[in-house]
């Protein structure tokens, strides 16, 4: 099992591509189950969760190929990737794929809005939370879908297809508001969704179901409204840029001071967290190519934050911030409002000499003026890469074991690191 070895110290200078967004990419992807022609996604990046995605959506019948490297970016981040889901051959998603990653749920909508039917497992537990899909449920079921659960798997139907209904989420969800948005696409009449999700990721999966002929509005607020077609056409879209991605390197090079420019980044994709940021004492400017984020050496000021929906800070960055504050000056407070059990990442932290106490849903870290390098083990996606950041700036080594969890969401994060002098490298067991 491959390892990450860092020996902190080092400041951080130059660029760093950004990458196609994750969290976009994987909706984008099972959109392409919709319709019988090609759907081409420009920027999606080199990931395992992406590996996945392929190999289930190659399940249904979905055929894929990959361009390879774009001509104006000869180091291989991101590709095109063809995908055209001619016929639907099986509409079963069986456990020891869905099990494997939670956002292959989603096929769930297309599948029932395009062949009528559908039979995907539920998908187990989770290291962050429990997650569950009531939401995904309820929502379908206001389309018409008649929904039974069998020996673990959800099984439904809509014989005479979807038609259009109002449905008002209890709870924000970026997942099922992906999942409701895709279904009504192809139902018959209007469909209001109300609480829905207001993450880029929603707008951008509404951006490419409407150049494939989807009649989409409001997506990016509160309230979606969907006029249903009777089929999607093929259409060619570029995956955002990775806000997550952005975060966690600007948070990086406000531990480690230095100069980074982060390429292809966009401001207004994570503008919450990127004020977090500046209040530490890190200086951040937008420019024509980018983000530049520049940290002069002087001391990390102490900055709470709550997790919220976007627009406020996200989840997936609260594990970095805690990262970040385990150097700052003074006492910070971070509150996760999103996940339960989303702090695993604190033990970890405290091997390398951070402070941290918890109080319910409440993280309570004392900066230390020093961390000590350590042999860590990650727990999660978003919580390993946590320890990177603790590590960049630690006296000495540190080993971060697991990095599959890594693998998943970040692309080359060890290559684009070194690039700006962290000293950094992946060791293959």
């Amino acid at each position: 099992m491959d390892k990450i070895r860092i020996v902190g110290g080092n400041t951080l200078s130059g660029a760093i591509p950004i990458s196609g967004a994750k969290n976009a990419a994987l909706p984008l992807m099972i959109a392409a189950l919709l319709t019988d022609d090609t759907l081409t996604l420009d920027n999606v990046p080199h990931l395992a969760d992406v590996e996945q995605l392929i190999r289930i959506l190659g399940n249904h019948g979905v055929d894929y190929s990959v361009n390879g490297r774009r001509e104006s970016q000869g180091d291989g981040y991101s590709r095109t990737i063809h995908f055209t889901a001619r016929n639907i051959v099986n509409a079963t998603a069986p456990y020891e794929l869905v099990s494997k990653m939670r956002a292959s749920f989603w096929v769930i909508g297309p599948l029932l809005a395009r062949i009528g039917e559908a039979r995907v497992s539920l998908p187990g537990g989770c290291a962050i939370g429990t997650r569950p899909v009531d939401l995904f449920i309820d929502g379908l079921r206001a389309l018409g879908a008649e929904i039974d659960i069998d020996n673990g798997y959800v099984v439904a139907r809509a014989k005479n297809g979807l038609a259009g209904g109002r449905y008002t989420f209890p709870k924000v969800s970026v997942g099922a508001t992906h999942v409701l948005m895709m279904a009504a696409s192809l139902a018959k009449g209007e469909t209001v969704i109300d609480n829905a999700a207001c993450e880029p990721e929603v707008a951008d999966l509404a951006n490419c179901l409407n150049a494939m002929g989807a009649r989409i509005s409001g997506a990016g607020t509160a309230t979606i409204v969907i006029e249903g077609v009777s089929a999607l056409s093929g259409a060619r879209h570029r995956v955002i840029p990775d806000r997550i991605e952005t975060g966690t390197y600007a948070m990086a090079v406000a531990m480690t001071g230095g100069d980074v420019l982060l390429e292809g980044a966009r401001a207004d994709l994570l503008e919450t967290a990127l004020d977090a940021i500046a209040r530490t004492g890190a200086e951040i400017s937008t420019t024509n190519e980018g983000i530049r984020v520049t940290r002069n050496g002087a001391g990390i000021a102490s900055v709470d934050i709550s997790t919220a929906p976007f627009p406020g800070f996200p989840t997936d960055l609260q594990a970095q911030f805690m990262g970040l504050m385990t150097r700052a000056e003074g006492r910070s407070r971070i509150t996760e409002t999103i996940f339960e059990n989303r702090f695993m990442h604190v033990q970890e932290l405290a091997r390398l000499g951070a402070h941290i106490s918890l109080s319910g849903q409440t993280a309570i870290v004392e900066g230390v003026a020093q961390l000590n390098g350590a042999p860590v083990m990650a727990t999660d996606l978003r919580a390993s890469v946590s320890l990177v950041i603790a590590g960049l700036a630690a006296q000495g080594e540190t080993t971060v074991n697991r990095v599959y969890h890594l693998d998943r969401g970040f692309e080359r994060l060890e290559e684009k690191l070194s690039r700006c002098g962290a000293q950094i490298e992946r060791i293959s067991s």
